[in-house]
């Protein structure tokens, strides 16, 4: 069998541990791998290094839990010494973190609860830390176990992890199901009441999909689940029966779509959709991408056959978006609203698209100030801030330092794209840009509405 790396029953640690590799060993270490030449290797060499590679990988990933978990120890505690209160002391950990890491808050999030995770689950914890165990296979198990309590997790834990060999041999849906009969042996109650908290849990989420779809994801009840499922499929299978070509796919897609919102045909949507397009893409001249906001970038053919359709249905709606002409950012929009605080959120959000906070890519729930006002910052375009609420919520914490950088020539220079500049509490500066929203050739691009109660407008 292969060798495994550390002694049965490790979990409680390794008895003589190293000191760690500091971040410029592990930098410098990066940047070889980066530049090493791999061509004179033979296949059997090949194969040991891709395998050593997964080792390291899993034993990154044990190392960078335990060290998270140790930093959200240490930040509790300096907040504690400062006086914070104790639901706040830990506000704004997760985004160190996650910039740290360069993902969302959110995934940050999981990674941490993780983490904790696995802190009472040392058999497991440890088959990671050596490199047995990757996060993906890692986080099967937590997941599988995180109804029990905290001494039938251990005895888990004990029971898959505490022999490597074994482990090591299982693939992941093996592992679903032999941590799944393990926890049901040792508490089938907790299996109902899991189930009984899941129903609460029903949700709808979207995320894009390639070539300008989105998933539509529903979090039912497994009954209320299939019984829709059953539903759209009988209908598909009558409709096609009765001589409509589209496919059993498309037709339970278009007639959720039509059940969803209310309207005759799943292609009738009656809600405003905003798509951001440059003019020449809109008159043919080229091909420059348009932007669905919350979505990101679509073939400008698509956005104008968009268009077409909302006007010959008199859904239409023109608005004029200005965008430097260097580097494309979104500087002015053209309205008629005389609310000038409802207008500058709605430039705010246009111009950032999605959070400002790098990494995040959440929908934009807050326009607030970049610089606190009780920091000294102002209510004005460059100061604007959009951000999903957890990120609005983290620069709150003590420590953290937000603020719009000034350009050359001040803070509000168009020639310049916005720029917003976090200090975390350890001093790590990250800077944000807003997203490009017009061709750089030209300053001008356009906004199409597609709504009801709208009129073509140019």
């Amino acid at each position: 069998m292969k060798d495994l790396g550390y002694d049965e029953g490790s979990g409680s640690g390794v008895a003589a541990p190293d000191l760690p590799p500091s971040p410029d060993e592990i930098r410098e270490f990066s940047r070889r791998m980066a530049n090493a030449d791999w061509s004179h290797l033979d296949d059997r060499e090949r194969i040991d290094l891709i395998d050593a590679g997964e080792t390291l990988k899993n034993c990154t990933s044990g190392a960078q839990l335990r060290v998270g978990l140790d930093f959200e120890a240490s930040q509790r505690r300096e907040a504690a010494t400062k006086g914070v209160r104790a639901e706040k002391q830990g506000l704004g950990i997760a985004h160190q973190l996650a910039f740290a890491r360069r993902i969302s808050p959110h995934r940050a999030k999981r990674i941490q609860h993780l983490g904790h995770r696995l802190a009472g689950m040392p058999e497991t914890f440890a088959a990671l830390t050596h490199g047995l165990l990757s996060e993906e296979r890692a986080v099967i198990i937590a997941t599988h176990t995180e109804c029990l309590s905290a001494d039938l997790r251990e005895r888990v834990d004990l029971a898959i992890a505490g022999d490597p060999e074994w482990l090591a041999t299982l693939g992941n849906r093996q592992l679903e199901a032999e941590v799944d009969k393990l926890a049901y042996r040792l508490d089938p109650k907790s299996f109902v009441e899991r189930a009984a908290k899941a129903v609460a849990d029903r949700r709808v989420t979207s995320r894009p999909a390639p070539d300008t779809m989105m998933f539509l994801n529903l979090l039912l009840p497994v009954v209320q689940g299939v019984a829709s499922c059953a539903a759209l499929d009988r209908y598909a299978k009558a409709a096609r029966a009765a001589g409509d070509p589209r496919s059993i796919g498309q037709l339970m897609a278009d007639r959720a779509v039509e059940l969803l919102t209310g309207q005759a045909t799943a292609d009738a949507v009656p809600v405003t959709v905003d798509v951001m397009i440059p003019d020449t893409s809109m008159l043919g001249i080229d091909d420059d991408a348009a932007i669905v906001p919350g979505y990101g970038p679509i073939p400008a053919a698509v956005a104008v056959a968009l268009l077409l359709t909302a006007q010959d249905q008199g859904l239409a709606m023109l608005r004029r978006l200005y965008t430097h002409p260097r580097h494309g950012r979104l500087v002015a929009m053209e309205s008629a609203a005389q609310r000038f605080p409802a207008i500058l959120a709605a430039l705010i959000r246009k111009r950032d698209q999605i959070c400002r906070q790098l990494w995040c890519g959440a929908l934009i729930r807050h326009t607030d100030h970049a610089q606190r006002r009780a920091d000294g910052g102002d209510t004005s375009y460059a100061n604007g801030d959009g951000s999903c609420e957890a990120c609005n919520q983290a620069k709150e914490a003590v420590g953290w330092r937000v603020r719009a950088r000034p350009g050359q020539a001040g803070l509000q220079d168009p020639h310049f794209p916005h720029t917003i500049e976090t200090v975390t509490p350890t001093g790590h500066v990250y800077t944000s840009v807003a997203p490009q929203v017009g061709v750089v050739r030209r300053p001008m691009s356009m906004e199409i509405y597609l709504g009801e109660d709208f009129t073509l407008a140019s």
